[in-house]
């Protein structure tokens, strides 16, 4: 028998062995992956009449109104000896209303509508689902496709609340084009505010989505948003998949947030995690049907030992119809732009990384350790976004350097837009954390800040939240600490820590602007500074919002030096927008020299001449350029 991938033709395979030869001895491996793509594909046509079908399942699944306001309900949950549904419509009468057992593990019921013909279920009202397994337990379950779940205020629990407005948010604004150079704001909606509390979709459209347009941000991405019970997990323990987190307000004030932010010309992506999902089995998918595996591996290969956190099984047709339906679902429901996929790395070996050093060595990108379940499935989920949504855009969150990430699923690759440059500020940090300022090795940081892979798209930035989370500083708090408390006013004489300290984060941010990558990232509040640390409540610091929150109120008091490197950001990114330096191919650095501490490299017809040095000045200093410029008559040669 002939092997798997032995026959089959990636259409575009020359395209990527012409940028990339060394991947030639692994051919092999990507004819693999592009058959078991071709072979799920195929599938999805015959089992479901195609994947644009099978991707709005969300449309069949949990709770559906009909045209005659009858309601109809399905469930997936294989192990159960019986499905019931209970809620607030029928007292809680946990055995008055029963699903129907269909095959594949499928349950269905149907209610008709009251005498007034108005939905047996009220919005708003709520529900849970009574699964009886066959070792005779009653479990309390949330649908996992519920569109919305909240919690009780002194409530441990959240409660699946049925959602059906009687005059749902309509979009009015169409999506931005995709832009060629691609400047992100990562956000999080719940600290969008100085005030210490959890803020709102209202506050972020008001007060925030106007300073993000006035930066020259054109896209926004997201954290936090799909359902996760527990705050202080940053979002990334998801308990209920297509439900928009409560805890910031409605699904319709989400929707106006993503509509205002479209009016405003930015895209907006979802931080979704796809990657493992929270351990929670009452207001969570763990345990859904009351067996250990269901929407995720058994134990040991369904356990992150790390995030102790439960692993989905990719190669189960439920689980991809849930996946792929819930990234349709944030696509269509609520006009997201795109995603960043969360922990790709984890996804793409069975050691997710763990105690794994990643050398580049092409050894460790193929063969046993990648499982290529999940690998398919992101391939998968790439072609169907980028057929169904040609302006959709996909970044990968992985530290491994997997080659052929961010090509095209018909060149072999896993067809990502770009892939997140995640030693870039590993980088700065050790750098500040470690070296006196004329320890800093000029040539390294050069290196770091071009060393990626050629025809795949980076995402460069100087910090994410990763950086600002309790534990690690803000670079802000690196360079200048607790002078920040009492030295940042400029009613008083510049220190010379604060002197530095903006000098270096000013520098940072821009030279990984213009060398490190093919779009720009910044999390919110790190524009201009923003001092401390980032800890959500919990047990450990006395549940305060102290450190959960951005103090954009530092911005607006002209007395402090804060506006300074806000300023510094705008123009930052307004200047690329004027000659899209982002867009262009990588730089061409014409000197990295150690002894003066200076770089200088040109992109877009752009010149960048920094120098590190802390002591040194240089008068005259005679640089090369790629392209020839008059003074006198092009000034723009000389920004």
């Amino acid at each position: 028998m002939a092997d798997l991938g032995d026959n089959v033709t990636i259409p575009e395979f020359s395209c990527l062995l012409q940028m990339d030869p060394y991947l030639k001895p692994y051919e092999k491996d990507f004819r693999r992956r592009y058959e078991l793509l071709q072979k799920q594909l195929f599938l999805l046509e015959e089992a479901e009449g195609g994947f644009d079908q099978f991707t709005r399942s969300y449309n069949t699944f949990g709770v559906q109104r009909r045209p005659d306001n009858s309601l109809y309900f399905k469930e997936w949950a294989p192990a159960a000896e019986a499905l019931f549904l209970t809620g607030d419509f029928n007292g809680w009468d946990k055995f008055s209303h029963r699903y129907t057992k269909k095959e594949f593990g499928k349950w269905e019921l149907i209610l008709p509508p009251k005498h007034d013909n108005s939905p047996a279920v009220d919005h708003n009202s709520k529900l849970k689902v009574v699964v009886h397994t066959k070792e005779g337990q009653r479990l309390y379950r949330i649908s996992p496709w519920a569109k919305y779940v909240t919690r009780e205020e002194k409530a441990v629990i959240y409660d699946w609340v049925h959602w059906d407005p009687p005059q749902p948010y309509i979009h009015i604004h169409p999506r931005p084009r995709k832009p060629t150079s691609l400047r992100i704001y990562e956000s999080h909606v719940g600290i969008g505010s100085p005030e210490g509390k959890i803020a709102s979709y209202n506050n972020f459209t008001t007060n925030v989505l106007p300073r993000i347009k006035d930066l020259g941000y054109n896209c926004i991405q997201l954290m936090a948003i799909m359902e996760h019970a527990y705050y202080a997990s940053f979002g990334y323990q998801i308990t209920s998949f297509f439900a928009a987190s409560s805890r910031y307000g409605t699904p319709d004030e989400l929707k106006q947030l993503i509509d205002v932010a479209h009016s405003m010309g930015i895209m907006v992506l979802l931080d979704v995690v796809h990657s493992h999902a929270s351990k929670n089995t009452e207001d969570g998918l763990n345990r859904f049907d009351g067996s250990d595996s269901c929407f995720f591996h058994s134990p040991p290969r369904g356990v992150h030992s790390l995030w102790d956190s439960c692993l989905f099984n990719y190669s189960s047709w439920e689980v991809l119809r849930f996946l792929l339906s819930n990234l349709r679902w944030w696509m269509e429901e609520y006009h997201f732009d795109g995603f960043r996929f969360d922990g790709v790395t984890s996804m793409l070996y069975h050691h997710h990384g763990i105690g794994t050093g990643f050398t580049g060595d092409y050894s460790e990108y193929f063969g046993l350790q990648v499982d290529e379940d999940s690998l398919v499935y992101l391939m998968l989920a790439n072609h169907i976004l980028h057929t169904l949504y040609p302006d959709c855009i996909t970044v990968a969150e992985d530290v491994s350097g997997m080659p052929a990430l961010c090509r095209k699923v018909e060149e072999g690759g896993l067809g990502f837009d770009y892939r997140l440059a995640m030693a870039v500020p590993d980088k700065w940090i050790q750098i500040l954390k470690e070296l006196k300022d004329e320890d800093w090795n000029i040539g390294n940081i050069v290196h770091t800040l071009t060393n990626r892979r050629y025809g795949e798209k980076c995402i460069a930035y100087a910090e994410s939240h990763d950086q600002a989370l309790v534990g690690d500083k803000s670079l802000a708090f690196w360079l200048m600490d607790k002078e920040m408390y009492t030295n940042m006013s400029s009613l008083i004489p510049m220190t010379a820590i604060i002197d530095r300290g903006m000098q270096l984060h000013k520098m940072i941010r821009l030279i990984t602007h213009g060398l490190g990558g093919e779009g720009y990232l910044n999390f919110m509040g790190n524009e201009f500074g923003h001092p401390e640390w980032l800890d959500f409540p919990r047990e450990g610091n006395n549940q305060s919002y102290h450190y959960a929150r951005r103090q954009f109120n530092l911005v607006d008091m002209d007395h402090l030096r804060y506006c300074q490197l806000y300023a510094f950001d705008r123009d930052m990114n307004r200047t690329e927008d004027k000659y899209g330096w982002l867009a262009a191919p990588p730089a061409f650095v014409s000197a990295r020299h150690e002894e003066d501490k200076v770089i200088v490299f040109d992109r877009s017809n752009v010149l960048f001449i920094f120098n590190f040095h802390p002591s040194k000045s240089f008068q005259d200093y005679r640089v090369a350029v790629e392209a020839p410029g008059n003074p006198a008559t092009d000034p723009d040669t000389h920004p």
